[in-house]
């Protein structure tokens, strides 16, 4: 887990050494520049792909069907509220809990697990990602990559290579490469992102609020991320290193939300005993799930509401610690407070990336006990995946029928139910369930892959026929998920079309960063003399097009399938 934690640190630090090196200097999009002519949107695109499978290859990627569609439905809503709507996006979640963001050519935008469950809010949330959005729109990494190409692309690479020559060394050799490499460009980098730290913020502010979100809510998670350092004496969030942050920014970010006209209004939340998270103890602040919904006061109101201090816990329930007040603005309408995916997916991101099942179930189980405040309906949905994963499917389910009896209408506490009683044995009852989601929301990426799945756990031909019609529209929509590749090879498998079943077997070892296992599937593929013309045309093509890669990765002396990570998805074999 270290090594990995480590590739996962030298990626972003990669990436961010390609965007270092320069003096600080803010420059505006629209006086032009020449380093959009370095690289095509296609070849940005393949770099930025290239990196996303190379960190999926160590099992870095956070792919969870309901967590991806959340992170790229938020992430889109800034997109097309930006000055750049058209752009090529990618969202997806890092399995780290260590709290960063980064940015990739062509569009690829990383959130770390743990900056999710850092976050007290989603405007905060999407305050971080309008932040990484506004670097690749105003082209930081392509001037990047114009000026320093010379010294920063050998370093990377050759940190790169390092690291994943010693990925089966038991010593700490790959993380000192790691660190020795990045030695070289720390500094530079920090130097360089002053400039185009402050455009980033003051685009990503301007999209917050066209998105209909609090614009104060940069200043907001940069505030957060202080506070946790501050109260809890933790480390340095990996956010401030890549992402250097002094009180003057925090101020900026603040005027520059007051000047779109967005007047605060502040409500302090009741106070809570401290959270048992092992080592450390946290002050809960008001779950917006249990909030009410308050008429806005008027502007001077508003103002004497921000400028007032912090509020102090009393001594029964943590003396001494602060809370952080819960904001709302008056630009745009609330609606009345129900419950927030935010507050669900962010609890899904604590269980999924952690590193102990066990863990995560003793935390819910001890705050439930001990805490009331705890007791909310996303943490108690956390409780139940937790239950999941240490093998209590009955527990879970008794947990999540409480919980859609509370919000019937929410579409991850009904999936979550499915899928528990699915794994406790109620398969009945979880078709059922599934089928009334499928016909609810039609072509929903999360509702149809995990019915699919358990359709194929049956093994048979009608199940997996019917799996094919719930899966072949979704392949065409999102051809780079693994995961779907997977689940839509198995149905091919069962359903006797072994050809199209291991076709989807390749695609999906090569999205996982194993491109040579991915070419050789598909070559030994090709052999066969029974295949159609439009099946060898087919595979012949695309075998035409994963040769360049492999050759390349070959180039580089790169292991492009590491040995202990080989997949076991390979054709009419079952995954």
């Amino acid at each position: 887990m270290r090594l990995l934690r480590g590739f996962s640190v030298l990626t972003a630090a990669c990436i961010a050494a390609l965007a270092g090196a320069r003096e600080p200097e803010v420059k505006l999009p629209d006086i032009g520049s020449s380093a959009a002519g370095i690289m095509s949107p296609q070849d940005l695109h393949d770099y930025g792909a290239a990196m996303l499978q190379e960190i999926r290859a160590y099992n870095l990627v956070l792919d969870d069907a309901l967590l991806n569609d959340y992170i790229n439905a938020l992430g889109w809503r800034l997109v097309a509220n930006s000055d750049h709507p058209d752009m090529s996006f990618t969202f997806f979640i890092v399995r780290d809990e260590q709290i960063n963001a980064f940015a990739a050519p062509g569009g690829f935008v990383a959130a770390n697990a743990g900056l999710l469950t850092a976050m007290q809010s989603e405007d905060e949330l999407a305050g971080v990602l309008a932040h990484e959005i506004s670097h690749v729109q105003q082209q930081h990494i392509l001037r990047a990559f114009e000026d320093q190409k010379k010294m920063s692309v050998p370093i990377m690479l050759a940190m790169l290579g390092v690291m994943l020559a010693t990925a089966h060394r038991s010593d700490d050799a790959g993380v000192a490469a790691m660190m020795t490499g990045t030695s070289l460009i720390q500094q530079r980098q920090i130097n360089f992102t002053r400039g185009e730290e402050a455009e980033a913020d003051r685009v990503g502010i301007q999209t917050l609020a066209r998105s209909g979100f609090d614009p104060l809510a940069m200043a907001g998670a940069f505030q957060t991320l202080q506070k946790m350092m501050r109260v809890n004496g933790v480390d340095v969030p990996e956010f401030l290193l890549d992402h250097p942050l002094d009180t003057k920014r925090i101020a900026e970010a603040k005027a520059r939300a007051e000047q779109l006209g967005c007047p605060k209004v502040t409500h302090l939340p009741p106070a809570s005993a401290p959270i048992r998270t092992g080592n450390l103890d946290l002050a809960l602040p008001a779950r917006s799930s249990a909030a009410t919904e308050t008429s806005p006061p008027d502007q001077a109101s508003a103002v004497a509401a921000s400028n007032a201090a912090t509020m102090t816990v009393d001594a029964g329930s943590g003396a001494g610690k602060t809370l952080p007040r819960v904001s709302v603005t008056t630009c745009y309408v609330r609606g009345k407070a129900v419950l927030s995916d935010f507050e669900l997916m962010r609890e899904r991101a604590r269980v999924l990336s952690a590193g102990s099942a066990t863990a995560m179930r003793a935390y819910y189980a001890d705050n439930l006990r001990d805490n009331k405040a705890f007791d909310t309906i996303a943490n108690r949905y956390g409780y139940a995946l937790a239950l999941i994963d240490t093998h209590e499917p009955q527990r879970a389910v008794a947990e999540l029928r409480k919980l859609t009896t509370q919000q019937p209408t929410s579409q991850v506490l009904r999936l979550g139910l499915a899928n528990a009683e699915d794994q406790a044995g109620n398969h009945a009852d979880a078709l059922t369930i599934y089928e009334r989601l499928s016909n609810e929301f039609p072509g929903n990426r999360a509702i149809t892959l995990t019915y699919a799945d358990a359709l194929l756990a049956k093994a048979d031909d009608k199940s997996a026929r019917r799996s094919l019609e719930l899966l072949r529209p979704l392949v065409e929509r999102y051809s780079d998920d693994p995961d779907l590749q997977k689940s839509y090879g198995r149905a091919n498998q069962l359903a006797g079309d072994k050809v199209r079943a291991a076709e989807a077997y390749a695609e999906a070892a090569y999205l996982t960063g194993h491109a040579e296992d991915a070419l050789n599937q598909l070559k030994a593929l090709s052999r066969q003399s029974d295949l159609t013309y439009y099946q060898r045309s087919r595979i012949d093509a695309r075998i035409t097009q994963l040769t360049p890669t492999v050759l390349e990765l070959r180039k580089r002396g790169a292991p492009s399938t590491p040995d202990s990570l080989t997949p076991t998805f390979t054709c009419c074999q079952p995954h």
